[in-house]
């Protein structure tokens, strides 16, 4: 399934495009990066939320892009 960016008043923000899952980057208080991701029981594969803290933007990116590719995998 494929992943839309969307725009979002802090970070960045993709969502799956059946609507039920997405994942979302974004600057913390404290100047580390928080990456989530949260899908919908009604999804497909059921419920799942992840987050993590990482130090750069530069991680946080790279997460959230593995993060949409771990989705897309186990969807094929």
């Amino acid at each position: 399934m494929e992943w839309h960016e969307q725009s979002a008043e802090s970070g960045e923000r993709w969502e799956r495009e059946d609507g039920y899952a997405v994942v979302w980057v974004r600057e913390t208080a404290a100047g580390d990066w928080a990456v989530t991701y949260d899908r919908l029981r009604q999804a497909p594969g059921g419920s799942a939320y992840r987050h993590r803290t990482v130090a750069t933007e530069a991680d946080a990116r790279s997460l959230a892009a593995e993060w949409r590719g771990a989705e897309s995998a186990v969807e094929s």
